[in-house]
């Protein structure tokens, strides 16, 4: 975001003309890159004339996104008293800022005001309706928003129809409706897009069908060949925790065979699994081979050893997983930091042993 906020920059700094979208985008990336109060400044800069439905749904998208209710809900009423052409994506905005912020009563209401407004619905808005009405247990109000989508005929259910409601379904263990809603799903597959056979994966993991889950791994390798890492990712995941340590391992050394780039998460997920059915020269063994190729050990394969080191009461090497996790950080790039259970377990042990020095 901080090279098109630049580029943005020079286009005005240069005198260049820059239309109202321009403006729209521009506020858009302020938000991105210098946060709320930065993108809420240019905004009350800008020209009347150019405070039209694309530069106040900029600001209420940032809103929406950096999870601000009361301040998303009075731009919206203040875009109302305008007279705004208010869009679906708007609403879609405020639907999803409500839905992450524990306010999921609140979607209806705005599901009425589209409605009343003569604002078509979009595949979109129906999602998040179903899953604001799941989040109040309204199982058959997720029914009935479903029915009344296909009723509608304008808008085609797709893929993410279907694996919305199967997730809601697997989430209240009605894992029959949720493998229905899978089948739909796989109907609706018609891309060569990798994302409907990861859910799927995930989905059908969930409702604890092993059958289903190499059925559809099978379909994915044909359908990719040169499989991604995070295919391998899911799918190892799944097999483990269906507890096909067997099935795991034969996955992992079919990519292993054949990577060309040595993904530590996937051996995490392997390392995990051997540790937990008590294998720990396996685990040890699977992080020396991923060192050799190429592979650098995250801040979760020390917490992986470390669960195992506290358990078995040998301290020290818990505490030398701690400080490796510390060091190397996260994946994506944030700092690692211990539980408090973690911490106050090799305290507690210090205490008991009078070891002031190692604490």
């Amino acid at each position: 975001y901080y090279a098109a906020l630049k580029l943005s920059d020079t286009m005005a700094w240069k005198g260049m003309n820059m239309t109202i979208s321009d403006q729209a985008i521009h506020l858009d990336l302020i938000g991105k890159t210098h946060g709320v109060a930065a993108a809420e400044n240019y905004f009350i800069d800008l020209p009347e004339s150019s405070k039209n439905i694309e530069c106040y749904g900029a600001l209420l998208n940032i809103y929406c996104k950096e999870l601000i209710p009361d301040k998303a809900e009075a731009l919206m009423e203040k875009m109302k008293e305008l007279g705004l052409p208010i869009t679906a994506m708007s609403y879609n905005s405020l639907m999803t800022l409500y839905s992450k912020t524990g306010l999921p009563e609140k979607v209806p209401a705005l599901v009425q005001e589209m409605k009343a407004s003569d604002i078509m619905l979009q595949t979109y808005t129906y999602n998040v309706w179903m899953r604001a009405l799941a989040a109040v247990k309204d199982i058959y109000g997720v029914e009935r928003v479903l029915d009344e989508m296909k009723r509608d005929g304008r808008v085609a259910e797709d893929w993410t129809t279907y694996s919305n409601l199967a997730s809601i379904y697997v989430e209240s263990k009605m894992f029959e409706k949720a493998e229905n809603a899978l089948k739909e799903l796989e109907k609706r597959n018609t891309s060569q897009d990798l994302s409907p056979y990861q859910f799927l994966l995930t989905l059908y993991g969930k409702t604890g069908n092993l059958i289903e889950v190499y059925r559809v791994w099978r379909s994915l390798r044909l359908a990719f060949p040169k499989t991604p890492n995070v295919a391998y990712l899911n799918m190892i995941q799944r097999l483990v925790t269906l507890k096909d340590l067997k099935g795991a391992e034969k996955c992992f050394a079919d990519w292993e065979s054949s990577c060309t780039n040595y993904d530590i998460r996937i051996a995490n997920v392997l390392m995990g699994a051997y540790i937990k059915d008590g294998l720990l020269q396996q685990a040890k063994e699977l992080k020396k081979r991923a060192c050799k190729r190429g592979a650098k050990p995250n801040a979760k394969t020390w917490e992986i050893f470390l669960e195992h080191y506290l358990k078995a009461g040998e301290v020290k090497l818990a505490v030398d997983c701690v400080e490796r996790a510390v060091a190397i950080g996260r994946g994506d790039g944030s700092k690692w930091v211990p539980s408090s259970k973690v911490v106050n377990s090799i305290m507690g042990h210090f205490e008991q042993s009078k070891d002031v020095d190692g604490a």
